[in-house]
């Protein structure tokens, strides 16, 4: 099952978030949000516990 583990407020946002998780070896899917222009990360929830740790050190 995929679950969201971001919101981005730009597609640029969410396609360099996207491309430095799956760098790390990590299944990423983004898709645009229902409400404005947002986008959505989705991992797998097997991986969610590991990629929180790799977004902590991406966002900051």
């Amino acid at each position: 099952m995929w679950t969201v583990i971001y919101i981005a407020p730009s597609a640029k946002i969410a396609e360099r978030i996207q491309q430095r998780l799956t760098d790390e070896g990590f299944l990423v899917k983004v898709r645009e949000g229902k409400v404005s222009k947002q986008y959505e990360i989705l991992v797998p929830e097997s991986e969610l516990n590991e990629v929180r740790d790799v977004l902590g050190t991406i966002l900051h």
